[in-house]
């Protein structure tokens, strides 16, 4: 477990809030942790660009057949399906350099695992985001919600099963001590017009 930086509840911009664990952004962390997720909860996890105005939310097709590191790229490759992510240096090749601006812009600046809530104060939301160098959201990776059915509709019924990836992302990037926080228990969903 490398040191992460935990940011105490803030409002955000759309008056939601959150809580956030800023995690290191060094390449060979970064190709850890996605290494881990992509590989050991494909199936549950679902993955995009979120941006202001867009939201894309993708299911891994199958298990990664391929996870490759190249000139700063981290490749997650489902056969035809696939996505690029530069975690690292972009070099270029001798010819064609990669200029310095562009290498800082398209590398990750910021990650970090995070914690949403409603307006009692209880999750309702866990994610992992990646952000460029110029704050421009690069992934969004959310764990199951037990709010959430896997057809992405409304949960009758919380199903705390779903929070197992959490639990497991919690523990090992984290450093949490304890198989489960109780907190994460306590919420009673999202109501019908959103959260």
């Amino acid at each position: 477990m490398a040191d992460t930086k935990i940011i105490p509840l803030i409002d955000t911009s759309d008056g939601s809030r959150q809580e956030i664990y800023r995690l290191p952004i060094e390449t060979d962390y970064l190709e850890e942790l996605l290494r881990y997720v992509f590989t050991n909860h494909w199936r549950s996890i679902v993955f995009g660009p979120i941006i202001e105005g867009a939201a894309y939310e993708f299911r891994c097709p199958e298990r990664p057949r391929s996870i490759t590191m190249f000139d700063g790229y981290l490749t997650v490759h489902f056969g035809g399906t696939h996505f690029h992510l530069c975690i690292g240096d972009n070099d270029g090749s001798d010819s064609r350099p990669t200029p310095g601006a562009l290498k800082k812009t398209r590398r990750t600046s910021r990650a970090e695992i995070v914690r949403g809530f409603d307006a009692d104060g209880a999750p309702i939301m866990w994610q992992l985001r990646l952000f460029n160098g110029d704050g421009t959201p690069q992934l969004n990776i959310f764990f199951p919600n037990p709010f959430l059915t896997d057809e992405d509709g409304i949960a009758e019924r919380p199903d705390w099963s779903r929070l197992a990836v959490w639990d497991d992302i919690a523990m090992r990037y984290l450093g949490r001590t304890q198989s489960q926080d109780p907190r994460d228990r306590s919420g009673k969903g999202f109501n019908k017009k959103g959260c």
